[in-house]
């Protein structure tokens, strides 16, 4: 069963960093796209970025370019997400989920319980 466990968030001030990670279990994570998605109250769901199997391949949604990083360690079966130059609009609930890289979207699946980053002063 895939089972997805998202971590690292918390509060920041505008122009802070935080790297989330995304630990997955439950099946051979090297085989898979993974991407970052987020949710703010009021707001569907929205991909921010994904990565490929080998990690060769990376996509970010255009408000998330220039400041986020996307990388993974198949090794650990973790992927993560460094935010850099944070913005009171990246405020949201994160997850992480299989994903095809070329739209940002999910693979059908459930999702994990996510992580809450809040950027305010």
């Amino acid at each position: 069963q895939l089972q997805f466990v998202e971590s690292g968030g918390g509060l920041v001030q505008p122009g802070g960093s935080l790297r989330l990670s995304c630990a997955a279990s439950g099946f051979t994570v090297d085989y898979f796209a993974i991407g970052w998605f987020r949710q703010s109250p009021g707001k569907e769901r929205e991909g921010v970025s994904c990565i490929s199997g080998r990690g060769s391949n990376t996509n970010y949604a255009d408000s998330v370019k220039g400041r986020f990083t996307i990388s993974r360690d198949n090794a650990k079966s973790t992927v993560y997400l460094q935010m850099n130059s944070l913005k009171p609009e990246d405020t949201a609930i994160y997850y992480c989920a299989r994903a095809y890289c070329s739209t940002l979207s999910p693979v059908f699946g459930s999702w994990g319980q996510g992580t809450q980053v809040t950027v305010s002063s």
